[in-house]
């Protein structure tokens, strides 16, 4: 893999290839503020949390347009957390685009899905739980893909040949569990761990407003299980083996978007299916003015039992609106709570996004979670509220 990555560098950084070389990145500094003490005795008691992103992004392409080579570096230091502290290749490969096919060999970010509060069918890349726990953040995945483009559809098939463990904060850390957890003694049911390939393949068409993702996963489950340590101080993250097979529609109608993703999984215990599906109906020039307001809902059902990997959305409805001004700013809001019905628990988010004159960015968060009690699932995260500021630089 190291090799892999040289020969990636060198020829995105070498003149003699010719073609088009593109540089570009960001420099993000992030401050969130906790406005309650930390639940468990270990975590760091400080209010603020500072954190420094740096985004780089090499891309190269040739002259005749069908092979690039891109070379996305991703670093991430926390003040506060050590275990937060990153160091990633979210993209480093080479690409060949024929006239029906792309062959793609190193480290990618592939992203599956269509709905708004949870991504069931998105199984390629391992989340950053580290970086933010919506899920969104991804690990680059090492890789060999190809696509097959046809009449009938479009087929994409991936070879893994190693797995990215997830990252999960540290002792000193915010949105841990009771006992922290211990990154360095990871379990695996394969004997080949890290190394084992994992397959997947993935099909998808249209049929007139209808877009259909079929895909299948088998290999080593992105979501670990975490049991307590034989000295009862930590808990240790297992990874098993999994088959899996996801679906993903978007029917689109006029200003309806009718959204499902639904999987079914042989996973530790059992057999077992999940699905979220809803719709998000936008009205457009709200009030003669350029802003558009879309209204979300979402139903996420999942019937795992205790044994597999903890979910929070396992009977949840999702209510949501998103804000659009379509101003030079490209000022943006979406806003929206999960509720469960079995527990009362709830989970309120809040994000908005705008720039300021050509290069600057800023993002404000608000992140609440209320409801739970002492065996639910959220109930490790009651003490986590916060409120978060970006200001990013983009060059």
């Amino acid at each position: 893999m190291r090799t892999l990555l040289l020969v990636i560098l060198l020829a995105v950084l070498s003149p003699a290839h010719g073609g088009e070389l593109d540089i570009s990145g960001s420099l993000e500094l992030q401050a969130r503020t906790f406005w309650h003490d930390p639940q468990w005795v270990d975590p760091d008691d400080q209010a603020l949390q500072g954190t420094v992103v740096s985004t780089t992004e090499i891309r190269w392409y040739n002259e005749e347009g069908k092979q690039r080579a891109v070379f996305i570096p991703y670093l991430r230091w926390d003040a506060t957390d050590d275990e937060r502290s990153l160091a990633d290749l979210r993209e480093a490969y080479w690409a060949f685009e024929g006239d029906d096919y792309e062959l793609l060999v190193g480290a990618n970010t592939v992203f599956w899905g269509v709905t708004e509060s949870l991504h069931l069918v998105d199984i390629i890349n391992q989340t950053d739980f580290a970086g933010d726990i919506d899920g969104e953040d991804k690990l680059g995945q090492p890789m060999l893909s190809l696509m097959l483009q046809r009449d009938w559809g479009e087929i994409s098939a991936f070879v893994m040949p190693y797995f990215r463990e997830r990252t999960f904060s540290g002792k000193d850390g915010r949105f841990r569990p009771p006992l922290p957890v211990d990154s360095e003694r990871v379990l695996y049911e394969s004997s080949d761990k890290e190394n084992h390939v994992d397959l997947a393949l993935r099909y998808s068409h249209y049929i007139g407003d209808i877009d259909v993702g079929l895909n299948v996963f088998s290999g080593t489950s992105r979501e670990p299980r975490l049991i307590p340590s034989a000295d009862g101080e930590s808990l240790l993250p297992v990874y098993d083996q999994i088959n899996q097979f996801g679906v993903d529609v978007q029917y689109t109608r006029d200003a309806w978007l009718w959204k499902l993703e639904a999987i079914a999984r042989d996973g530790v215990t059992h057999s077992f299916f999940a699905a979220v599906g809803g719709f998000e109906y936008t009205m457009y020039q709200v009030a003669e003015s350029s802003a558009d307001i879309g209204l979300l809902l979402e139903y996420q059902y999942d019937g795992r039992n205790e044994f597999e990997p903890v979910t929070i959305a396992d009977s949840d409805v999702f209510v949501g609106t998103r804000l659009a001004l379509n101003d030079i700013q490209d000022t943006a809001v979406l806003a929206g709570f999960s509720y469960d019905v079995d527990t009362g628990e709830t989970f309120v988010n809040i994000e908005a996004e705008r720039r300021f004159g050509e290069d600057w960015f800023g993002e404000f968060r608000v992140r609440a979670f209320s409801g739970a009690g002492p065996g639910d699932t959220t109930w490790w995260l009651q003490q986590d509220d916060y409120v978060q500021l970006s200001l990013s630089r983009h060059f």
